[in-house]
């Protein structure tokens, strides 16, 4: 589906992140002026109050869709599947996701045959890596949680909100694998300076 998808339709790459805890996060790996890691205390908690980010990334463009809810469930996938088909008005999608009860519920099952263009295309359990949203979660995470403190899950959400915007102004096609390694020109020349 990546690198050859089916004429006139697009790949989506869906996931869930989370739970998202209210706390202070650490700061983003970095150095300080000095030359010293730049450190920060862990703060452990655990509460009632979490979320979970929904996002979908189109690897065609780099373009990402991302809300909050609650928990994982039926309910926050059929919002991602809306939202999905909202920002993708035309052609056949191919939302490629794991395999999660909440992914092959009853209601999402309804939901896909009253719209017959969207599609769902498990991974194989255990090979979480074939989904591309997964290497997008770490740099939605450095830009909207690195350093910040939030009090309650709206101020994740609007700072999820903050970070996708962003992201999505200079996002850029994902492409599968690594690509080729530079070519030495000068491999073979030896300098020598006396």
């Amino acid at each position: 589906m990546y690198t050859d998808p089916p004429p006139r339709s697009t790949a989506i790459c869906a996931d869930e992140l989370g739970p998202v805890i209210p706390r202070t996060f650490a700061p983003a790996p970095g150095w300080s002026p000095g030359g010293h890691r730049i450190k920060a205390p862990l703060e452990y908690s655990r509460g009632r109050e979490k979320t979970r980010v929904y996002g979908a990334l189109r690897p065609a463009d780099g373009q990402e869709v991302t809300l909050c809810a609650p928990s994982r469930n039926t309910a926050g996938w059929l919002r991602l599947l809306q939202e999905i088909a909202r920002a993708n008005p035309r052609g056949r999608l191919y939302v490629i996701a794991d395999n999660l009860s909440s992914h092959t519920s009853g209601p999402v099952r309804r939901w896909l045959r009253k719209h017959p263009r969207v599609h769902q295309v498990f991974i194989p359990v255990g090979a979480c890596w074939l989904n591309l949203a997964e290497g997008w979660w770490r740099l939605l995470r450095k830009a909207a949680l690195a350093g910040q403190t939030f009090a309650d899950p709206g101020e994740i959400a609007y700072a999820m909100r903050v970070a996708t915007a962003q992201l999505n102004t200079r996002a850029h096609p994902w492409v599968w694998g690594r690509p080729p390694p530079p070519h030495r020109r000068l491999r073979r020349k030896f300098a020598y300076l006396l």
